[in-house]
């Protein structure tokens, strides 16, 4: 995928609504752009190539990495396993494991959970997720995957906003993370990317 397109599609229709908040709901998570997302799941393909035929699942949050998700597992031939938000008694596995996740947008904390038998010791899990800025739904995520004993091939981001510490921290941990669309800011309403080598 040519990630000037990602780019340049951001620069072009996403909505800076303030320093730190960033709507792609026109392309991305509420209105998709199925072609779009189709190049987003090749281009993740693409840069955990090594991991293709290894990875057991992909795993996200609902509800806006769950397309992303969706077109990557495409091309690992693998299933989506997504955390949910909230719980209800009657639909969702008692036996599950559970992670608070803090969202600074909405300023509101989550409790997401994945029912025990759609994640053991014997997978191999790729997190997928549409953004990345404080870390908190990645954190998440890895409490599910500790919880499980599973091991974490990685973690792909659609968009990091770099000038947030979530993409730092967590590679301050070693772990691998791939970024599709990496913004350095948005002051004055004005996005700026960054490249990682």
């Amino acid at each position: 995928m040519d990630l000037q397109l990602l780019e340049e599609r951001i620069q072009s229709e996403a909505m800076v609504v303030s320093p730190d908040v960033l709507r792609v709901d026109m392309f991305l998570n509420h209105q998709i752009d199925t072609t779009l997302l189709d190049a987003i799941g090749a281009e993740f393909a693409r840069l955990f190539a090594d991991e293709v035929g290894r990875v057991t699942k992909i795993l996200t949050v609902e509800a806006s990495g769950i397309a992303v998700a969706c077109a990557a597992a495409r091309y690992f031939s693998v299933p989506v396993v997504f955390a949910k938000k909230g719980s209800s008694n009657r639909t969702l596995d008692q036996q599950v494991y559970c992670a608070p996740i803090y969202s600074f947008t909405k300023e509101t904390t989550s409790t997401v959970s994945v029912a025990r038998r759609f994640l053991s010791a014997d997978d191999r899990v790729l997190v997928i997720d549409d953004f990345l800025a404080n870390g908190a739904a990645a954190r998440g995520m890895l409490s599910l995957l500790e919880q499980a004993d599973a091991t974490l091939a990685g973690i792909g981001i659609v968009i990091e906003k770099a000038f947030q510490p979530g993409g730092l921290a967590l590679r301050a941990q070693g772990l691998r993370i791939a970024s599709l669309a990496v913004i350095s800011s948005m002051e004055g309403g004005t996005v700026e990317f960054a490249h990682y080598d």
